[in-house]
C-alpha cells in the first residue's frame, strides 16, 4: 500500500471525525464501514472495549486530535492486514473528487462481466433488457447525496473510465429522481439498478423510461454491506 492514498484518507477521516458535531457518532460510522468491530480496535490500540464504547457512545470527552489520529491509523492498520481493500476503495472514490458520503463503490474491473454474474452478486431482479449484456464496472451512489449534490458534469464523472457499467443507487423508495436524472445525463451506463425498492413499489413509469433510453433496470433490496462486499469480489 503506497503512503499517499493512506496518508490522503487518514487526514479526511481525522478531519471529518474531529469536526463532527457528534464525534463519537462519526468514529463509529467509519469503524463500521471498515467493518472493525469495537474488540478489534481496542486490541490494536492497546484498550479495553469499553474504551471505545464510552467515546462512541459520549459517555467519554470527546477525543482529542491525538486520540483521534491514533484511532484513524489503527483503523488503517486493520484494513491493511486484512490485504488494504477499503483503502483502496475510498482512493478511488477521492481521487475522482467525490465524498464517501455520495460514492460508496467506484470500480474498474480487469475485464467485463456479464449482467447476470452482477446482478447475482447484488441479489437483483432485472425488469427492463438493454441494448448491453455485460459491463467493465460499477459506481455505486447515495441516490439522494448525489442527486441534490452533483452537477450534471459531476454526475458524469460517476461512469468513471466508461459508461460501459452499472451505476447502483441506494436508498431508493420509489425510483423516480433516478430515472428523471438518467433522462438529462446523456450517455446512459448500460445497467441501472435501484436498491431499496421492490418491483412492486417501483415508480410505474420507470421500465418505460428505461426502455426508451436502452439501459437494462433492476432492483435489489440486499442488505447494502454485503452487497457491497460481493461486488468488490468481481469479476
Amino acid at each position: 500500500m503506497t503512503a499517499a492514498p493512506r496518508d490522503d484518507l487518514a487526514q479526511r477521516i481525522a478531519g471529518e471525525i474531529t469536526l463532527s458535531d457528534d464525534p463519537g457518532a462519526t468514529l463509529r460510522k467509519w469503524r463500521t464501514d471498515f467493518d472493525v468491530s469495537q474488540t478489534e480496535l481496542a486490541k490494536q490500540l492497546d484498550v479495553s472495549s469499553s474504551v471505545i464504547s464510552d467515546y462512541e457512545s459520549g459517555r467519554r470527552e470527546s477525543p482529542g486530535i491525538g486520540v483521534v489520529s491514533r484511532m484513524v491509523g489503527a483503523l488503517l492498520d486493520i484494513d491493511e492486514s486484512r490485504g488494504g481493500g477499503r483503502i483502496r476503495q475510498y482512493a478511488r472514490v477521492l481521487s475522482a473528487g467525490f465524498e464517501s458520503d455520495i460514492v460508496h463503490d467506484l470500480r474498474e474491473y480487469p475485464t467485463s462481466v456479464s449482467l447476470d454474474r452482477l446482478y447475482e452478486a447484488m441479489d437483483a431482479t432485472e425488469l427492463v433488457s438493454g441494448d448491453h449484456d455485460h459491463v467493465s464496472g460499477h459506481t455505486v451512489i447515495n441516490s439522494i447525496e448525489a442527486i441534490t449534490r452533483l452537477s450534471s458534469d459531476e454526475f458524469y464523472r460517476l461512469y468513471g473510465q466508461s459508461t460501459n457499467r452499472a451505476l447502483i443507487f441506494t436508498g431508493v423508495t420509489r425510483g423516480e429522481s433516478p430515472l428523471v436524472a438518467m433522462r438529462v445525463v446523456k450517455p446512459t451506463p448500460n445497467a441501472v439498478v435501484l436498491h431499496g425498492v421492490t418491483e412492486e413499489d417501483l415508480w410505474d413509469h420507470a421500465p418505460a423510461l428505461a426502455t426508451i433510453d436502452g439501459f437494462s433496470l433492476a432492483v435489489s433490496t440486499r442488505d447494502l454491506d454485503e452487497m457491497l462486499d460481493d461486488l468488490r469480489k468481481l469479476p
